[in-house]
């Protein structure tokens, strides 16, 4: 098994200006108006702790989780089957009563026309504030402001695809080692949209966790939001799950690229199904 590694990981450089971030289409660079930093941290190999990552203390879980897909790049392959066993998984994961996969996204640590590369900054994919639109879209104003009433979750189930992880993992920070301040909301502008997440700033009280040499039959559930989550250093349910792909020492010889499939989900738990 590997051991600790230390890593570089891009935070945001605090500013006055409101942080944007422009994303192209799917294969083109995002092209960011803030000033990130590489900072060198220590990078915890996660599968050696006493005790393993959950979603309610850390924010994020591996699990063993074979899948029946044969072909991921078959988008109606993945809509068809990945998305009902993505939501039986989070369901069981989370006791969500309703949970609806919204989008999936195919990432590949190399050139290749039409995907994205790894995300390579230090990120929380949603806010509040997205929360509540991403609520409003998938079920209407209505049962939205409904569920909002209650508790709602947004969980990622993320997936190597073809070969163990050698190039780009995830790290991912403690949520238990996250202070509130260290949250900076970011536009995030696609062609047809405006979105917001969360970039984070340097805390030296960040816990960084790895899960070395992945493979294509586990899975790695990050959580992106919780309603029920604790604000900073408390005990209970995380709130967010901020990671970042990072760059590991090259082996000689030819390594595989990293290649991974991501599936949004929001969780609803106090909604009638």
């Amino acid at each position: 098994m590997l051991d600790n590694v230390i890593g570089k990981v891009s935070y945001i450089v605090r500013d006055a200006a409101r942080p944007v971030i422009h994303i192209g289409e799917a294969g083109d660079k995002p092209e960011r108006s803030a000033d990130y930093v590489a900072q060198s941290v220590p990078i915890f190999n996660a599968r050696e702790l006493e005790e393993t990552p959950s979603l309610s203390a850390e924010g994020f879980a591996l699990l063993h989780h074979p899948t029946g897909v044969k072909d991921f790049s078959d988008s109606h392959e993945v809509e068809s089957r990945y998305y009902d066993e993505v939501v039986d998984l989070v369901k069981s994961e989370t006791g969500a009563s309703l949970v609806i996969p919204f989008d999936h996204t195919t990432r590949v640590d190399a050139p290749e026309d039409g995907v994205r590369g790894p995300a390579r900054h230090v990120h929380n994919d949603y806010t509040p504030k997205s929360i509540a639109q991403r609520s409003i879209d998938l079920l209407g104003e209505a049962k939205a402001a409904k569920a909002l009433e209650g508790r709602v979750a947004q969980v990622n189930v993320w997936r190597p695809l073809e070969n163990p992880v050698k190039t780009s993992p995830l790290a991912l920070i403690d949520a238990r080692t996250l202070a509130p301040e260290d949250l900076v909301a970011t536009d995030l502008i696609f062609p047809d949209r405006v979105g917001e997440i969360y970039s984070v700033a340097y805390n030296p009280e960040h816990r960084w966790l790895h899960f070395p040499e992945m493979t294509p039959e586990e899975v790695l559930l990050i959580k992106g939001y919780d309603s029920a989550g604790y604000d900073s250093g408390g005990e209970g349910t995380a709130r967010f799950s901020p990671h970042t792909a990072f760059e590991l020492p090259r082996a000689a010889g030819f390594v595989p690229p990293r290649k991974s499939i991501e599936i949004r989900t929001m969780a609803f738990f106090d909604l009638d199904v």
